[in-house]
C-alpha cells in the first residue's frame, strides 16, 4: 500500500506556531491535505505529551485519534473523518553546544514507537537538566552525537535523522553553525543517520551531489506550524502494512522482503527549492541576492552595509558538492506531472528495493506549488480571502485531497469544478513552467504561475516545461 507522510511538524506548544495546531486540527488538515500518516511533533513538551497520551490509542506502533472527554472528534465534512489519520510519535530538538572552537546548532527530528519510549527519553532530558517545559521544541546543551547516543540507549527502534539539513542556522550542513560532514557531526555513531531531510530550500538533486549521503535515504516533510501547511513536502512510502517497523524499515531503506511485499520509499514531494526562504545568498535589509555563481565570484560581503550575507543553500550545496550535478530524466505522466530521477543512480544510493541499480531503482520526486497559492493567482486574490479560500474548499471537499488535486486529477475535471483559470495554473506546475525570483535571508522566493509575457491558455496551447528565473 501507498502511505503519503509527513512527520515534521509542531503543536501549538512550539514558538511561533498556530494556537490551533491541536491534535483534531492536525489531523482535519491532513485529511485535507491527503496525507495518511502524521507525525505528533514536541512530544518532548510535557502538557503536549499529556494530551497525546490522552487522546491517542497505539496500534503496532501508530496511533488513532479517539473521542474523550477533553477531544471532540468531529468530521470536517461528510468526506474526511478525522480519526482515519495515523500518528507516530515524534519530536524535534535543538542542540546549541560549542565543538570545535565553533557555536554549534543542529536540529534533529527524533521517531520513537511508544508513550514508554517517550517518557524515558523526557526524563533523561530532565535528569540532565535540560528545559523541556519551555518550548515544543526544546534547546539542549546536548551534541548530536550525544543526543544520538542517548536516544538509541533508550530504545534502539528510535530514529534520528537531521532537520532541514542545509538551513544556514540549525542543520547539519548549515553555513553558520554546522558541519561539512555527518562524520564530523556524529563521529562514531555516524553509521545510524539512515535519512537526512532536504527542508524547504533544497531537494534530492540537489542532495544527488554529496558523495556521503549515497547510503542513505532522502526524506522530506513541512515543518509546517499552522494545519494549512501540512503536506507541503511529504515522503510516500510503499509498505505491506501500516506499522511502526514497516515505517522506520522503509526510512531506513533496508528493503527486506515480507510476506506483505518490500518496504521502501516510493516518491518524495517536494517544494521547487527556490521558493524557499534561504536558497540563494544575500541579505535582505539591503535587497541584495546573488546567485551561487555570483557569491562565489563577488564573496559573501554585502556591498551595501559591508556584514556578511546570509549564505544561501544553492551556494553551501555548491561548495560541498564533490561531484557535478548528477544527469537526471524526466518523465511527464498522464496527468502532466513532472517526475524526477537519476538517470543512473550513484553506485552505492540506498534504493528505494534495497538493490543497487539504475535510476529506475532510485526513488524519484515531484515538485509542486501549493493549492492555495495557485488559485490566489488564477483568480488574482489574497490567499486569505473568502473568495480563494471558497475556491479550495469547493475542489478538496469534491476531489477529497489537495495532493490529489494537485497531481492526480486531469485538468478537464479540475476545470469542471473549478474553472479553466485554475486547471491552467495547475499543469504549469505540474510540468515546471513558472516563474519564481528565489528566496533569500529568510524571505520566501516568489513564485508567479504566469508571468505579464506569458498568458498562454492550457486548454489551447500546451505550456514548455521551462522553470525561470525572475
Amino acid at each position: 500500500m501507498e502511505i503519503v507522510t509527513d512527520l515534521h511538524l509542531h503543536s501549538k506548544y512550539s514558538r511561533a506556531v498556530s494556537k490551533q495546531m491541536d491534535l483534531v486540527q492536525i489531523a482535519k488538515w491532513a485529511k485535507i491535505k491527503g496525507v495518511d500518516l502524521v507525525g505528533t511533533g514536541d512530544f518532548t513538551h510535557p502538557m503536549w505529551f499529556k494530551e497525546l497520551k490522552e487522546n491517542l490509542e497505539e496500534d503496532n506502533g501508530v496511533f488513532t485519534l479517539v473521542q474523550s472527554s477533553k477531544c471532540k472528534v468531529q468530521s470536517y465534512s461528510s468526506k474526511f473523518k478525522v480519526n482515519e489519520v495515523k500518528f507516530l510519535l515524534t519530536s524535534e530538538i535543538s542542540s546549541i553546544y560549542s565543538q570545535g572552537g565553533k557555536t554549534r546548532k543542529i536540529h534533529n527530528l527524533v521517531m520513537a514507537p511508544d508513550f514508554t519510549t517517550v517518557e524515558k527519553i523526557n526524563s533523561e532530558l530532565t535528569r540532565r537538566g535540560f528545559n523541556i517545559k519551555s518550548d515544543g521544541r526544546p534547546i539542549i546543551k546536548l551534541s548530536a552525537h550525544d543526543l544520538l547516543d542517548m536516544v538509541l540507549s533508550i530504545n534502539k527502534d528510535c530514529l534520528v535523522i537531521p532537520a532541514h539539513i542545509w538551513t544556514p542556522w540549525f542543520s547539519m550542513y548549515g553555513a553558520n553553525s554546522g558541519y561539512d560532514s555527518i562524520i564530523e557531526c556524529f563521529g562514531d555513531l555516524e553509521k545510524y543517520i539512515y535519512a537526512i531531510e532536504t527542508g524547504l530550500s533544497s531537494d534530492p538533486e540537489m542532495n544527488w551531489r554529496i558523495p556521503e549521503l549515497e547510503g542513505r535515504s532522502i526524506v522530506s516533510f513541512s515543518d509546517a506550524h499552522s494545519g494549512s501547511k501540512l503536506g507541503r513536502e511529504a515522503t510516500v512510502l510503499e509498505i505491506g502494512r501500516l506499522d511502526y517497523e514497516r515505517v522506520i524499515g522503509a526510512i531506513r531503506g533496508r528493503g527486506e522482503r515480507r510476506e506483505e511485499g518490500d518496504e521502501k520509499i516510493k516518491y518524495t514531494i517536494e517544494f521547487y527549492p527556490e521558493e524557499g526562504k534561504y536558497h540563494w545568498t544575500g541579505h535582505r535589509n539591503c535587497n541584495v541576492i546573488y546567485s551561487p555563481e555570483e557569491s562565489i565570484k563577488k564573496g559573501t560581503i554585502c556591498p551595501v552595509c559591508g556584514k556578511k550575507l546570509t549564505v544561501g543553500v544553492a551556494e553551501r550545496v555548491e561548495r560541498l558538492g564533490v561531484r557535478n550535478r548528477v544527469r537526471v530524466k524526466e518523465e511527464i505522466d498522464e496527468y502532466g506531472v513532472r517526475w524526477v530521477k537519476p538517470f543512473y543512480a550513484p553506485p552505492n544510493r540506498r534504493a528505494t528495493e534495497g538493490k543497487k541499480g539504475k535510476g529506475d531503482k532510485t526513488a524519484k520526486f515531484v515538485r509542486l506549488v501549493p493549492l492555495l497559492e495557485i488559485i490566489s493567482q488564477s483568480l488574482k486574490s489574497g490567499e486569505s480571502s473568502q473568495k480563494v479560500v471558497n475556491g479550495y474548499n469547493k475542489l478538496t471537499d469534491h476531489f477529497g485531497s489537495e495532493l490529489k488535486i494537485l497531481m492526480q486529477i486531469k485538468p478537464e475535471e479540475i476545470a469542471n469544478i473549478g474553472g479553466e483559470k485554475i486547471a491552467e495554473g495547475i499543469i504549469r506546475v505540474r510540468l515546471g513552467n513558472i516563474y519564481i525570483r528565489p528566496g533569500f535571508d529568510g524571505e520566501f522566493g516568489k513564485v508567479k504561475v504566469w508571468s505579464g509575457k506569458d498568458e498562454a491558455n492550457y486548454f489551447n496551447k500546451k505550456p514548455s516545461t521551462q522553470l525561470e528565473i525572475f
